[in-house]
Order: structure tokens, then sequence, then C-alpha cells
């Protein structure tokens, strides 16, 4: 199936001469999750903002569901919707006032049917007659979604959906946008939020310094770039690692009441059978072990320092 979106050989450099994006090549696929991971500068808003035609790009081709953004604006445009990251929404009107109007941008005649069913999926539909001005930010952010759902995208951005919410209400927002990939919307996010991307994200992308430097299924990534740690809790204080087990690099607790050896789940041999058979030799005795997976947010801290 071809994708839904498809970016080919994408530069932009601004007046200035800054050069924001660099040959970027991706495809997304049709009712994925994409989560795009990058430092700020790193493009990811110059990104999104070409895809949605805002921005006009140096070099390069993108399509979106067939349709050359460019040549095809109108036709591209109705297929996406925009959720930026900043509140813009107009203080004064009503929930049903602001969602219905955007609706109208797009040249759609009014659909009260849907425009209901847009505010029940986001638990608005009590709040449709309140001003703007009097929800609190999470739900102002709820009306941003509602906005850009009205006119029946395909393509969801969400440019960090759940930047200023607290805790309980991201994983209200995280269940919002998992419902609304099983209706078949493909949504792309951006987030500093690891923990969203490691939860949501069907694939990840990581890019830097305006270039795309991974793009890879989730589970995968964290399989192929992740390092595993084993943690030994000691039956007695150890001051220092003795040199008999340096070969090891292992890591001594501050309270000397535990040691952490770092391995690589790919290599051939991770050397915990060596490790514990010189732990052993040394006469020191562990009373409990437990194995530790890498996080994406390590993985990714990690990538972006080898490209600085």
């Amino acid at each position: 199936m071809r994708p839904i979106i498809e970016i080919a050989g994408l530069s932009k450099t601004y007046a200035s001469g800054f050069n924001a994006l660099k040959q970027v090549n991706l495809d997304i696929h049709r009712g994925e999750i994409f989560a795009l991971l990058g430092p700020n500068g790193a493009g990811k808003t110059t990104l999104i903002s070409i895809i949605c035609g805002i921005v006009n790009p140096s070099t390069g081709t993108v399509h979106v569901d067939g349709h050359e953004i460019r040549r095809d604006f109108r036709a591209t445009r109705s297929l996406i919707g925009l959720v930026p990251q900043e509140l813009t929404t107009d203080a004064f009107e009503s929930v049903w006032a602001t969602v219905s109007f955007s609706r109208g941008l797009f040249g759609l005649p009014p659909d009260p049917a849907h425009i209901e069913k847009v505010l029940k999926d986001l638990s608005l539909w009590d709040k449709k007659d309140n001003r703007i001005m009097t929800l609190s930010g999470g739900m102002k952010r709820r009306v941003l979604i509602a906005k850009a759902l009205s006119h029946e995208p395909r393509v969801l951005f969400l440019d960090e959906p759940t930047a200023g919410v607290d805790v309980s209400l991201r994983k209200d927002m995280w269940e919002v946008v998992r419902k609304l990939r099983e209706s078949g919307v493909t949504i792309i996010l951006t987030t500093h939020y690891l923990e969203e991307a490691e939860e949501m994200a069907d694939r990840i992308g990581v890019i830097t310094k305006g270039e795309l430097i991974l793009v890879e299924e989730k589970a995968a990534l964290i399989t192929k770039l992740g390092k595993k740690q084993l943690s030994l809790h000691l039956h007695e204080r150890l001051a220092e690692v003795p040199v008999t087990l340096a070969a090891f690099s292992l890591t001594l607790s501050p309270d000397g009441m535990e040691l952490t050896y770092t391995y690589d789940i790919q290599a051939e041999r991770t050397g915990i059978t060596g490790l514990l058979r010189a732990l052993a030799d040394a006469g020191i005795r562990f009373r409990d072990l437990n194995t530790k997976q890498s996080s994406l947010e390590e993985i990714f801290v990690d990538l972006v320092r080898q490209k600085q």
C-alpha cells in the first residue's frame, strides 16, 4: 500500500542562510502513530510546516495521499489537520462555534452530527456552550484537536500535544490519540516527553541539526540500540570494586551495596556467566539480582550526542 505521506530530498534554507532541513527522505504509513523526536532547533517544526503548506521548501517534494503539496495545495490541505503547540483560539467564542467555524474554513457544509461526535470523543460535549476563555489549559488543548478534526482529515499533526499538561491529563490525551488512530487517522506527533513516544508510537524518527538520522520501529529501535543493565544487590557492603573484576567495568553504588553491569543484548556473549564466576572467586555474594532495559530517553540522548 502506498504511504500516505512521501517526502523526498526535502531541504529548507531560510533567507538568513540558516539551513533548517537537509535532504530529508521519509515515508509515513497509513494508520500509524509516528513520533518525531529532536532537540530544540532540530527542524521538527519546519518539516511539519512544509508538509502542511505553511512554509515552502527550497528543494524536494512532498506528496500526501498522492497529491503534491504545492501543485495540489487545496486537496492536500483538506487531508491534513494541524494542532499547533501554541494555544491559539478565539477566547470569547464558544467551543461549538469555534469548532464549527474551523470546518467552514475548508469550504465544507455544516455537519452538526460530525461536530457533536468530535466533541463527545474528546470529552468536550458538556463544555460545548462554554467560552474558550473559561476552560482549563488541558481543555483548550482538546479544543485545538477538535478544530483540527472538524473537516475530517486523514492525517493529524500534533506539535507537542501535551506540553504544559499535568501527568493525569496527559494520559487521558494519549487515550484520545489512540482512539483517533483506531478510527483510521494517521498521526504524526512531536514531543519532548520521551515516555510519550515510548508509550504511543509505532515508529520513531530522530532529527537533529536538520538531518533525519534515524527512522525505526519503536520495539526494534530499543532492541537494536538499547543496552541492558544487570544489578546485583550484595549481602555485604563493598568498599571498592576488586581489581580482579576490572575487566567487567562494574559500577558500585555510593552505599557499596549494589554492583551494576552493563552489557550489549546484541552481542554474541553477554559476559554474565563469566561475571558470576568471577564474583564467586572474589568471595562476593549477592542476595538478589534484576535486569533493566535501556529506556528510549537514554537511546535518544546517545544518538543526539553522537551527532554533535
